[in-house]
């Protein structure tokens, strides 16, 4: 593996654990916003748990998107 394959490897790894984070503390928010929160705080987290879970799947395309369509730089 070259070093610009070890480096596209490592950011891809990178972002998935990021994906995987923002994932984790969006569905968190979210069940405590459904079930224990209550009035404005609760609508707040829903709506900060919506936002994590779409910039999540938006981190998780980048990832897959940088492997299917990477650009070879060897001709």
């Amino acid at each position: 593996m070259s070093g610009n394959e070890a480096n596209r490897a490592a950011t891809r790894r990178r972002r998935q654990l990021w994906a995987g984070v923002l994932a984790l503390v969006g569905l968190a928010l979210l069940i405590i916003g459904l079930t224990v929160a209550d009035g404005v705080a609760a609508w707040v987290e829903v709506l900060v748990a919506i936002l994590l879970l779409v910039t999540s799947y938006v981190v998780q395309h980048l990832a897959r998107r940088e492997t299917v369509y990477r650009h070879d730089d060897q001709r």
